[in-house]
């Protein structure tokens, strides 16, 4: 098993008061379908059946965890195992209905989870584990030390609060690091539309793309307009001198749509 922890980098959830506060969690955001995202040995998972959960997925990566959640969990819990990684499973996995996942997610992977999860369409809510930094940086506020892209690109498509913090040793082994618990629900009108997302994804993440330079500097260094970047700043309210980091989901919102314009 230690070959495999070093492969997934694998730390199983062990604290018992940290799984409650999950359960119920879930218990409030209840939908019509239910996915786990990383079981492992099930700590999670036994506790959702538990809480009369059934029917739902997991999806898992490792191997011997997919044969050891086959030995061991109820067969009348009707737990559909996913096998693979749930980054590359296609969306049709998942039944066209409102959706709640939940996970504990490998700290390697997490933010391509996280942005997979808030793109699917029929996403409702989500409760997830994060390494503490992490957690840091998708709740951030503009002018902190942790806003960026993840910050913007998170926040843009869900309402997030804290549900409580992790220490090292609630986990077996324990990592290096501290984590947290986020909850996710879905906003009811979008910031961005569907239709707009892509655009507004790459001019959030070019922005950011070279470090300490001003967002006018920035953009224009990935290749947009100098005229279109100098309207957008002035439209949006933002002065041509100041850095990504000072600036709002709103702003760039408005950056974005000028820019798009024809």
């Amino acid at each position: 098993m230690r070959h495999m922890r070093q492969r997934y980098g694998q730390h199983f959830l062990v604290n018992e008061r940290v799984i409650e506060q999950i359960i119920q969690a879930a218990r409030r955001l209840q939908t019509k379908q239910l996915v786990e995202i990383g079981p492992g040995k099930g700590a999670l998972t036994f506790a959702l059946i538990r809480a009369g959960f059934s029917h739902f997925k997991a999806a898992e990566i490792d191997p011997e965890m997919i044969s050891f959640l086959k030995q061991h969990l109820p067969p009348q819990a009707g737990v559909n195992i996913l096998e693979g990684d749930f980054s590359l499973l296609p969306p049709e996995t998942l039944l066209p209905e409102d959706t709640l996942f939940v996970g504990n997610l490998p700290y390697a992977a997490a933010a391509d989870i996280l942005d997979k999860t808030l793109s699917f369409p029929y996403f409702s809510a989500a409760v997830f584990m994060f390494q503490k930094e992490q957690a840091n940086r998708i709740q951030a506020q503009p002018g902190g030390e942790f806003y960026g892209p993840l910050s913007i690109l998170s926040q843009a498509r869900a309402k997030i609060s804290l549900l409580c913090q992790v220490g090292k040793g609630s986990f077996n082994p324990p990592p290096k690091v501290e984590s947290a618990v986020l909850v996710f629900e879905k906003l009811s009108q979008p910031a961005v539309e569907k239709d707009a997302w892509p655009f507004f994804k790459k001019v959030v993440q070019s922005s950011f793309l070279h470090r300490r330079k001003t967002i006018y500097n920035a953009l224009l260094l990935c290749g947009f307009d100098k005229e279109k970047i100098t309207r957008a700043l002035e439209r949006a309210g933002v002065d041509l001198q100041t850095r990504p980091e000072k600036i709002s989901l709103l702003q760039f919102k408005q950056i974005s749509q000028t820019l798009s314009a024809k």
